[in-house]
């Protein structure tokens, strides 16, 4: 974010000259925006930078892919995962194409992940369960539904998203149970 005047930028806390007039350092702070206005100065934000995790450098223009992609060369071929072979010490392809994940694939495993973790330190109550019959409380019962209803919820609308936009609605809208 940064004051301008003439398309050049204008240094916080450091004077300027404009149309012969010396303006000290501190005006910028002091003067009102109708001062700013009178002799051209406007303000410029920042731009907005795209997130990273669905965009390729923060640019808008350029999401990243939804599905996974089979790699190919530059003629088209397909690309496969190579391993080394001792016997004639080189590396050689395997039958197994390489995949560049895409967003659903990687948001449906973080939400698995996620669902996962919460269920993690309830797991217990189902293990002595098992061991002593001891009953597993109802609201951890109904807790752990509500995960794998989430989670469900989550995967499906991941997999229906049409574009990097409605996937992030869809992440920015989850909701997480709490026990």
């Amino acid at each position: 974010m940064a004051y301008k005047l003439n398309g050049k930028k204008l240094q916080a806390d450091r004077g300027f000259t404009h149309d012969g007039v010396q303006y000290p350092r501190n005006w910028l702070k002091l003067s009102t925006q109708a001062e700013k206005d009178a002799i051209g100065i406007t303000w410029e934000a920042d731009p907005v930078r795209a997130d990273d995790r669905f965009y390729w450098d923060g640019d808008v223009n350029n999401p990243k892919a939804l599905d996974d992609v089979n790699e190919v060369d530059e003629d088209g071929n397909p690309i496969y995962v190579q391993e080394y072979d001792a016997n004639t010490e080189s590396m050689v392809d395997t039958t197994e194409q390489v995949i560049t994940r895409g967003l659903k694939h990687v948001h449906t495993q973080q939400v698995k992940d996620t669902a996962n973790k919460l269920l993690n330190p309830t797991d217990w109550y189902y293990i002595r369960n098992a061991e002593s019959g001891t009953e597993v409380p109802a609201n951890v019962v109904s807790f752990r539904a509500a995960v794998r209803t989430e989670c469900d919820r989550l995967e499906a609308a991941i997999a229906a998203a049409a574009d990097v936009e409605a996937l992030i609605v869809v992440l920015n809208g989850s909701n997480w149970p709490e026990l």
